[in-house]
C-alpha cells in the first residue's frame, strides 16, 4: 500500500492504489443540505484540493465508463446520487497569481481563467461544433467577463450544466493583505475590481448554465467585500455536519495503522499521534476531534521508509506554510494578543465569518485568522463566546520557534547551539538540570532590559525555557499537566524518538520580583510540598526515571535551584 504524500489527483490515487480514506459519503450530504453553491474553509495541506478532485471525478461527464473502477468499492460508489457522471466540470485555482502590482495580477488572473475555460472546452470537445473556432475566439477576448460569458453561452448552445469548483479563492487576496497595500486590495475587490466582476458573472451563470458551485480556501477574506457580487454562497465552514470532511478521524488513524500493518505498539502509536497531530474542531457542538491529514501521511510515508519514527515530527512544507506567521505579526497589536495566547495556550475570543480588509488590525480578526491557519482550534464555549486552544503539540513547536526567534532577533542573542545542546543532553543523561538553566538565564533572561519586567512571571519564563527545547529531540515538554493532586508546571517527558533518554523531569517553577524576596523561604517550602504531591501520582508510578526539580526566579537575573 502507497501513501498518497502531496498527491492530490483522485483518479491517480484510485487507479495506482494509493491509501484512500473514504470520505465520499460527503458527497450525498453536500447534494441533502439545499443550497447548490457552497463555501468551505479549512487550514493549507488540510486535504482540500483532494476534495475538490474527488468531486470533480464524481460529477464528470466524461467518467460515465470508469466510474465504477473510480468508485465501486467506495460509500458513494454503492450509493450513488441522480446527478453522478452528469455534468462538464470547470475548475479555476487561484494559486500562484502575480501580486507584484494591480496590472500583473489582472493579467494572471484574466490567464487564469482562459486556460481553465480552454481546459473544460478541451475535455468535452466533442460536445461543441466548430471547437477549434470557440478556441480561437476564446484567444481573442480581452476581459474576464467576455471570457467566462462567452464559455456559458456555449455551454447553453450544447444543453450542458456546469459543477463550477473554485480551489484557492483567496490565495492571492492574503497575499495582497500581507503586503498592508489597502489600495491595491481595495481597487482589484472592490466597487469596479475585476475579482466582483468575475464573481456577478458567476452569479448571472447560476441562472443558466453553473448549477453548481463549491469554492475553497484558508480564510473567508473577501467575503464581506464580495457580498453584493457573489451572495448567494453558503457558507458550511463550521457547520456540524461537515466537521469531519476533512482531516481524519481517530477511526480512520486507527483503521490506517492497520492497513499498514505497522509493527510498533499500536497504542503507544496512536497516542503518540494524537499528541502530535490531533485536536481539530471546526464546530462547537461536535465530538470528533481531527488529526492533519498531510501530517498523517507525511508520518505515515517516513515509516514506510525507515520502519520506525521518523526524525522530524514536522514536515518541513507544513513549516513554510506556517511561516506566514511572521508577516502577521508585523502589527504591535496582534504580536502583543499573540503572545499571550502563547503563554495562555489559547484565548477567549469570537470567530469571525466574513472577513473585509477594513478589520485587518482586529483583535478578532487577527484571532479569527489563526483559527482557520489551523493554529487555533476551537476548546469549548465559554459564555457567551469560543475558548479556542492550540490544537496539538506540532503547532505549540511553531509557536515556540516563533518566540525562539523573535526573542533572539529582538535582543541580538546568538547562542552556541552546540553549548546549548550540551546542556540539554546533561539533563538528559546525566540528570544535571543546573547546566540548561544557567545557560538560559546567562544568555537569554540577562539580555533583557528593566522594562521587560513589567510582564515577567511564572508563565513567560515557562515559555521561553520551552522555546529554546525546541531544538532537542530528547524531551516532549509539557505545560500545566494535570495529575490527581494537581497541575505540574513543567513535564519533561522523553521523547518516544530517543529511548536511551534516561531522565523526565517534574519542575516547579516560581518567579519573586527582587523586592519580594523576603517570601524565598516560604516560596520553597510551598514548592517543594507541591513537588512531593506530583512525583506520588499515579502518572508516574511505573517510573523510576523521574527526577524533581524546583526553580525559583529572582528579578531577571538571579535564580535557585533545588533538586
Amino acid at each position: 500500500m502507497k501513501i498518497p504524500y502531496g498527491i492530490s489527483d483522485f483518479k491517480s490515487l484510485r487507479k495506482e492504489s494509493y491509501l484512500y480514506v473514504d470520505k465520499t459519503n460527503y458527497i450525498s450530504s453536500l447534494e441533502g443540505i439545499g443550497s447548490k453553491y457552497l463555501f468551505f474553509i479549512r487550514p493549507r495541506r488540510f486535504g482540500k484540493s483532494l476534495f475538490l478532485s474527488t468531486l470533480a471525478n464524481y460529477y464528470d461527464l466524461n467518467n460515465k465508463e470508469e466510474f465504477d473502477e473510480l468508485f465501486e468499492s467506495l460509500y458513494i460508489g454503492k450509493n450513488p446520487t441522480e446527478l453522478k457522471t452528469s455534468y462538464l466540470i470547470l475548475k479555476f485555482n487561484f494559486s500562484g497569481l502575480n501580486t507584484d502590482s494591480k496590472e500583473k495580477l489582472y493579467l494572471s488572473f484574466k490567464e487564469t481563467i482562459r486556460q481553465a475555460v480552454i481546459a473544460s472546452l478541451s475535455k468535452y470537445r466533442a460536445l461543441f461544433i466548430n471547437y477549434q473556432d470557440i478556441v480561437n475566439k476564446l484567444e481573442e477576448l480581452e476581459d474576464v467577463k467576455s471570457i467566462l460569458n462567452f464559455y456559458i453561452e456555449k455551454v447553453k448552445d450544447a444543453g450542458q450544466k456546469v459543477y463550477l469548483i473554485i480551489d484557492e479563492y483567496d490565495h492571492f487576496a492574503n497575499d495582497i493583505i500581507a503586503m498592508g497595500d489597502s489600495d491595491f486590495y481595495k481597487e482589484v475587490i472592490r466597487a469596479t475590481g475585476f475579482v466582483r466582476d468575475f464573481y456577478e458573472t458567476v452569479k448571472i451563470g447560476t441562472e443558466s448554465v453553473i448549477d453548481r458551485v463549491f469554492i475553497t480556501g484558508i480564510s473567508p477574506v473577501m467575503l464581506d467585500d464580495l457580498t453584493s457580487g457573489f451572495n448567494i454562497a453558503s457558507n458550511i465552514t463550521m457547520n456540524k455536519l461537515f466537521n469531519e470532511m476533512l482531516g481524519f478521524t481517530e477511526k480512520e488513524v486507527k483503521g490506517i495503522i492497520e492497513e499498514l500493518n505497522i509493527d510498533l505498539n499500536k497504542e503507544e502509536l496512536l497516542s503518540e499521534l494524537r499528541k502530535n497531530y490531533n485536536g481539530y474542531l471546526f464546530n462547537k457542538d461536535s465530538r470528533e476531534r481531527v488529526y492533519n491529514p498531510d501530517m498523517i501521511l507525511h508520518f505515515f510515508s517516513q515509516w514506510l521508509m525507515t520502519g520506525d519514527y521518523p526524525d522530524q515530527l514536522i514536515d518541513d512544507n507544513v513549516r513554510t506554510d506556517y511561516g506566514r506567521l511572521n508577516r502577521l505579526v508585523a502589527n504591535e497589536a496582534n504580536r502583543e494578543v499573540l503572545e499571550d495566547i502563547i503563554i495562555e495556550e489559547g484565548i477567549v475570543a469570537d470567530i469571525i465569518t466574513r472577513f473585509s480588509f477594513d478589520m485587518m488590525y482586529d483583535e478578532d480578526y487577527f484571532v479569527s485568522l489563526l483559527f482557520y491557519m489551523g493554529l487555533l482550534t476551537i476548546d469549548k464555549q465559554y459564555r457567551t463566546r469560543l475558548l479556542l486552544k492550540i490544537p496539538n503539540f506540532v503547532v505549540k513547536t511553531i509557536f515556540w520557534e516563533y518566540i525562539e526567534k523573535k526573542i533572539s532577533e529582538e535582543y541580538q542573542i546568538n547562542l552556541d547551539l552546540n553549548e546549548l545542546r550540551k546542556s540539554i543532553e546533561e539533563m538528559a543523561y546525566e540528570g544535571e538540570i543546573e547546566p540548561y538553566i544557567d545557560y538560559i538565564n546567562n544568555h537569554v533572561f540577562k539580555a533583557f532590559s528593566n522594562r521587560d519586567l513589567i510582564n515577567y512571571d511564572e508563565r513567560y519564563i515557562k515559555v521561553i525555557l520551552f522555546a529554546y527545547l525546541v531544538d532537542s529531540k530528547a524531551y516532549k515538554p509539557y505545560s500545566e499537566t494535570e495529575v490527581e493532586n494537581g497541575y505540574i508546571d513543567i513535564y519533561l517527558e522523553r521523547d518516544i524518538r530517543m529511548p536511551d533518554v534516561k531522565y523526565e523531569w517534574i519542575i516547579e517553577l516560581k518567579y519573586l520580583k527582587k523586592s519580594e524576596r523576603d517570601k524565598l523561604a516560604e516560596v520553597k517550602q510551598e514548592g517543594l510540598k507541591q513537588l512531593e504531591r506530583y512525583a506520588a501520582s499515579r502518572k508516574f508510578e511505573d517510573k523510576d526515571n523521574i527526577k524533581q526539580a524546583l526553580l525559583i526566579f529572582i528579578g531577571k537575573d538571579e535564580y535557585e535551584l533545588i533538586i
